[in-house]
């Protein structure tokens, strides 16, 4: 679904900072942001409260505005923004409750789940061992964009900074790193 009159106008007034534009903003897509923070937990097996839900919305409100509303000076409207916000959403509650977790002392994440986008996410410590092996058999530039990405929950947008690698090449690396780790774990899994 492309994007509507409706959200574009609703962009530009935010932008213009046209008063009562972000109040609409918030009301529009409030519930979105604790549907995606609440689904994004519960796909990671990681409980969350009220209070963690409406800290992480608040990370994500504080994230849109930030640096002038950059988030939403970014959005091309080839999708509908509600997907944006959602892919925007997600990634930011992933980045936030693995924090959480790490901060409690707890390790995310049973192997072999997925997150919405298809990519596994972190791994329990005992299988950690079995990761990191399978990750070694990588070549060096797909083993570091790996570990970054699944192990240390960065975003491909920090990947791209941290490895000075252009963003849209990341999800093809993991791809094939995810297959030949698929079929490396397959072979280690046989008697």
């Amino acid at each position: 679904m492309a994007l509507t009159q409706v959200d574009r106008d609703l962009i530009q007034r935010c932008l213009q900072r046209q008063p009562a534009a972000w109040q609409s903003f918030v009301d529009r897509f409030s519930g979105l942001f604790v549907h995606v923070i609440r689904h994004t937990a519960e796909c990671r097996s990681i409980p969350v409260s009220h209070a963690d839900v409406d800290e992480v919305a608040a990370e994500v409100f504080g994230a849109l505005v930030e640096n002038d509303f950059r988030v939403l000076r970014h959005f091309r409207g080839k999708s509908s923004l509600a997907t944006y916000l959602t892919v925007v959403t997600r990634r930011i509650a992933v980045r936030s409750l693995i924090e959480r977790r790490r901060k409690q002392g707890v390790t995310p994440i049973p192997a072999g789940a997925s997150t919405t986008n298809g990519h596994a996410g972190e791994f329990e410590v005992e299988n950690r061992d079995l990761i990191e092996h399978l990750i070694s058999q990588l070549p060096d530039n797909e083993a570091r964009i790996v570990r970054a990405y699944h192990l240390d929950g960065k975003s491909y947008q920090e990947i791209s900074s941290q490895f000075n690698i252009a963003e849209n090449s990341i999800g093809p690396v993991l791809t094939r790193a995810r297959e030949h780790l698929r079929k490396a774990g397959t072979a280690t899994s046989k008697p």
